[in-house]
């Protein structure tokens, strides 16, 4: 009888689909745990959430994403576009002057490289080249630049203070060789 129950219990937890109450509640408690604790293993570094605030920004920039945007600026920033215009201050003024920019362009792309980084308490700043491509006004554009941007720390989140961009010229291509002028006529 006793070889039979011990037969019977090995069987109990062998036999796929033969689960006893207490290990099911057991099995429900760990998947419940496992589904509310999504959060990262580590929360990312300082210099890391600059970088992603970063990345978020140009893609938000990039594909018109206005309230993602809005996110990543901060109420009072200061804007210093490439071009030679008055500095934008606040936010709202920044999020119209994108939009107008924005109605202009077509298939743009932007890519960052070169960046560096520093933080120093609340207070960070970025700064990086980027390259532009696309289509402004239905003609074919290519820009390249530097940006620098300042942020702070405000309520857990890295928000751009400064937005400081500047165009460097693009090479231009090498003018066509001139056919060389004939010799003038000897009298």
């Amino acid at each position: 009888m006793i070889r039979r129950l011990l037969l019977f219990a090995i069987a109990l937890t062998v036999v796929p689909g033969v689960v006893t109450p207490a290990a099911q509640k057991q099995t429900a408690q760990k998947q419940s745990a496992a589904q509310k604790d999504t959060s990262p293993l580590l929360p990312p570094t300082d210099e890391q959430a600059v970088d992603m605030a970063i990345t978020e920004m140009m893609g938000a920039w990039q594909i018109g994403d206005v309230e993602l945007l809005k996110k990543h600026y901060a109420e009072n920033v200061l804007v210093v576009s490439g071009v030679w215009e008055p500095p934008l201050i606040g936010r709202d003024k920044y999020i119209e002057a994108y939009e107008r920019q924005r109605t202009r362009m077509h298939g743009s792309q932007l890519n960052r490289s070169n960046t560096f980084m520093r933080v120093n308490g609340n207070v960070a700043w970025a700064v990086y080249q980027w390259t532009f491509t696309g289509e402004v006004d239905g003609q074919p554009a290519g820009y390249r630049g530097f940006t620098t941007l300042v942020f702070e720390k405000q309520g857990g989140q890295w928000l751009i203070m400064t937005n400081h961009t500047s165009i460097a010229n693009m090479p231009q291509a090498a003018p066509a060789p001139q056919p060389n002028p004939p010799a003038p006529a000897k009298p």
